[in-house]
């Protein structure tokens, strides 16, 4: 039953990315901890395959419409290599608990959802027009390679693609307009995802056959979902998704609150007792 639900739940998430083009991949994480039953680690390496095979898919189109920028996919994907595979090293460490990378991902996710509902809440304009002020920045390249490190580095700890902040940076930083930055934004995290999974070689256990069913399952959601796309309102689609998202990472943060009074009480009883030993 389990096995059934997990596999129901990657169509649905198929679906989300053919409806909505990206975004629907960051729920393959809790999926396939809290459904499937696989332990954290080895969930965010198997994560990474999973985004990177349908991302692959879903580059396809943009490839053929000449929406992929190469120099700037090469320039900003260099950078969030060297962040994913540093990331996904972080995350073997000790130090570097189940819980703590479950809290992390649903920060991220938590920002995920936000970004999603106030783009859905902007007008929409014409297909090139972005939602963002131009680049007002000198060193835009530098720019774009610190947050390609940045991005880079939470999609090995946690994996998330981080499609939501690679294209804005494309835009405000990498001056690609809004379908370009797509496109470039596929590529980018193709890259993101070998190199975070090739930081986790050696390190975890993988269970292949259940990657490949998952993604199977996610493809053909995948196909689904950009058929219906045709007759559902992507606007209001992204706006419920984005709550949706909320309540995940709202779930996610409960499953592991443990961790976070483990971090808050020490803290808190430390600053009791300065305080109590500076009165005396």
């Amino acid at each position: 039953m389990t096995w059934i639900l997990g596999h129901l739940l990657a169509i649905v998430i198929g679906i989300s990315l053919g409806l909505l083009g990206g975004g629907g991949s960051v729920l393959a994480l809790p999926v396939l901890v809290y459904v499937m039953g696989v332990a954290p680690k080895n969930a965010i390496a198997m994560t990474l395959v999973i985004i990177g095979t349908v991302s692959i898919l879903g580059l396809i189109p943009h490839w053929r419409a000449g929406n992929v920028w190469l120099k700037t996919a090469a320039i900003f994907g260099a950078a969030t290599m060297v962040g994913a595979f540093f990331g996904a090293k972080l995350a073997t460490l000790p130090l570097i608990t189940d819980a703590i990378q479950m809290l992390l991902f649903a920060l991220l996710m938590l920002v995920a959802s936000i970004v999603m509902i106030q783009r859905s809440a902007r007008p929409k304009k014409s297909d090139d027009t972005t939602p963002y002020p131009p680049p007002v920045c000198k060193y835009c390249w530098l720019w774009l390679m610190s947050e390609g490190i940045v991005v880079g580095t939470l999609t090995g700890l946690v994996g998330v693609g981080g499609g939501f902040a690679i294209v804005p940076a494309l835009v405000l930083l990498g001056k690609v307009p809004m379908k370009a930055a797509i496109g470039t934004s596929l590529l980018i995290i193709i890259m993101n995802a070998i190199a975070g999974f090739l930081g986790y070689w050696g390190h975890v256990t993988l269970d292949w056959g259940l990657m490949l069913s998952f993604i199977l399952a996610a493809s053909v959601g995948t196909l689904v979902g950009g058929y219906l796309s045709q007759f559902v309102s992507a606007t209001r689609l992204q706006k419920s998704f984005g709550y949706f998202l909320l309540a995940v990472a709202a779930l996610v943060m409960f499953q592991n609150r443990d961790t976070f009074w483990q971090w808050y009480t020490p803290k808190s009883a430390t600053a009791a007792k300065i305080s109590s030993q500076s009165r005396l």
